[in-house]
This record gives structure tokens, sequence and C-alpha cells, in this order.
């Protein structure tokens, strides 16, 4: 693989991007080819600390403006290597989110006399357990390299600003029995059967809808796994199903899970993984300046994104990229190639 053109058509990057595999763990050619191309680029002082590299200018711009997209994509789902069918680009990550990162790279490349201070960073392992997450790396470890005004995030939005983010959390809501010989089940007690329960309040739910600056969260409880058994012949002592929780910003995380523990009341339940949503944050001068500059009437974002990481830190965050985020993890992933075009239009009118 030789060198990335990041000064070329988006369009072009964009399928060279999808071509290089990086599901999550396999990021190392790609973040490779990304610092290499990003340290060529005399306006930026491009560092790297594992498969993260982080871009910046230092122009002495009063503001600062962040632009960050993840380099890894879900497992392979038959649908590398990528082929353009007229508009529409397929492939694995075409969507979610190389488009974004080629429109990312090539602002990076051409936008040399920016009104801001820019930071472009590419990281890993977004499609992962948060705690492999290459952007909370770098919160912890080099948090002044994420210094900025406003942040943003090229997650998949159709070219729309999709505001903050629900928050997610995993639980394992645990039923137990009595093993036995199948032959002698009465002599067992079985925890297959007494997960029934846990699907009917789960099938009984009513979820939130929750309107935050005009931008509606709305809220899911869903089993997503079932565990269960040992052998053909034998009564199971121990179910687990694994429920996510996709919860509005205005709940914490810890608000998050006592409602969760309510629901499943009389059940053991056991958090596995969670984070924090973000609240949208349009009434800040940044976000409302950057929602006016690209004139499209911000929604809200259904899913996690690291915007939430950026709004912990205090700085103002959105999701705003090319792709379909429905079309996320599908095996039909496409992008419609001319948001590829518009993205790069508008963010540069914007940065400049």
């Amino acid at each position: 693989m030789g060198t990335l053109d990041l000064t070329g058509d988006p369009i072009a990057l964009t399928q060279v991007l999808v071509d290089i595999e990086s599901v999550s763990g396999n990021e190392g050619q790609l973040a490779d080819l990304v610092h290499a191309a990003l340290s060529d680029l005399p306006h930026l002082n491009t560092t790297r600390a594992g498969n993260n590299v982080v871009a910046r200018t230092h122009l002495g711009r009063a503001h600062r403006v962040l632009i960050a997209g993840h380099l890894d994509t879900v497992p392979i789902a038959d649908n590398l290597p990528s082929h353009r069918e007229g508009d529409l680009l397929h492939g694995c990550g075409t969507s979610d989110m190389k488009s974004g990162d080629a429109v990312l790279l090539h602002l990076a490349a051409t936008v040399t006399d920016p009104a801001y201070d820019l930071t472009f960073v590419l990281y890993d392992n977004e499609e992962v357990a948060a705690h492999r997450n290459g952007l909370g790396r770098l919160v912890s470890d080099h948090r002044d390299w994420l210094q900025a005004d406003l942040a943003i995030l090229m997650e998949p939005t159709n070219v729309q600003v999709e505001a903050g983010c629900q928050g997610t959390m995993r639980v394992d809501v645990i039923t137990s029995g009595k093993r036995a010989h199948s032959a002698r089940s009465w002599l067992g007690v079985n925890a297959i059967h007494a997960a029934g329960p846990v699907l009917d309040v789960l099938n009984a739910y009513q979820a939130r809808d929750v309107a935050i600056d005009g931008c509606v969260y709305r809220e899911g409880l869903q089993a997503v796994r079932i565990d269960g058994g040992h052998a053909g012949n034998v009564i199971p002592d121990r179910c687990v199903v694994t429920v996510n929780f996709r919860f509005a910003p205005d709940r914490s995380q810890e608000q998050a899970l006592q409602h969760v523990r309510e629901v499943f009341a009389g059940f053991d339940v056991t958090c596995t993984d969670s984070s924090g949503g973000a609240l949208p944050g349009l009434t800040q001068p940044a976000t409302k300046h950057f929602v006016e500059a690209v004139g499209v009437t911000p929604v809200a974002k259904y899913g996690w994104t690291d915007v939430a990481r950026f709004a912990s830190l205090g700085i103002p965050a959105l999701n705003y990229g090319p792709g379909d985020p429905n079309l996320a993890h599908t095996r039909e992933e496409h992008v419609d190639v001319r948001q590829i075009t518009q993205a790069t239009a508008l963010l540069t009118a914007y940065l400049a």
C-alpha cells in the first residue's frame, strides 16, 4: 500500500480507506498510513500514541475547533472490497465512518489558513467495549492534545447535525435453578425457564421519549443475548439475559442503573458496561454558530458516540458527517458519495 492522497477527491480517498481492513484491534496499517500522510503536511504538528493520531495547527487563533473520527470498523460481513454503483459506494465502513475520516483528512490537508486553530484526531477501538476506546486513552494520557472550544465528531448523520447522544448500559439479569438429569427433570429447577419473566418484563416495558433543546431522545431496553445450559441432558441451574439500555442524556449512569434495577426488581442484576450520554448543548455559542453555518435543523443522536467524552471535558460537541447511521454495522452498508462532497464543502466554508 502506498501513501494516502489527502488533497485529491475525498470520494476516492474514502474508497482507499475502506479497502484497508481495520476491524477493531487491527487498525495498525491504517494508522501508519494516516500518520505518515499527516506528518508530511508542514502546517500541522502531528503526534501519535499507539494507533491514535493527532494533528494540530498553532496559528494563534482566538478559538480552536477539533474534528475527530475513529479508524476502526465492526467485523466484515462479506462486504469488502468496496464497490461502487452509481452514487452509492458499498463496503464495510463506508458509512461508519471512513467517509467521515476521508472528509477529515481532506480538510486537514487543504484548509491551510483557517479562521480557527484546528485539531484533527483519528483513534482506534471505538466499536468495542469502552475501556478499549482510543479517545478514552487520549483523555487519560494526553488531555492537553484535545483542548478545544468545539468538537465535531464525523459520525454518520446524513449530513445533518445530530446533537448529544444517548447513554448506553449493558446489564446481566441472572436467574438461578438446580441441576438435575433431564430424564428426572422434576428433581431440578430450570434456570432458563425462570428467565421467562425477564422477557415478559421487557415485552411490557414502555420506553420514554424525552425532549431536550428541541431534540427528542427515544429510550430503549432490549435483550441482546441469552446464555444458559450445560449439556443436552442436564437441567440448567443458571441463565443470563444480557440487556442493553439506551437512555436519554437527562439520566446519569447512576440514575440509569437505578432505573434498570427497579424494572427488574426481584432479579439479580449486574452492570457489565456503561457509558454516559451527552446533552445536546445547543444553547452554547460555539454549537449555535456551527448549526447556523451549516444551515440545518439539529436532531437527537440515537446511539452512543464520543461526543459524550468531549462533553464530560466541558467541550461542546456535535455529530456531523456523511453516511446514513441506519446502515452502520449492516451487511448492506454504503454511502451516497454526494454526501461526502456536501460535507466537505460545508465544513471547508465553515472553517475558512
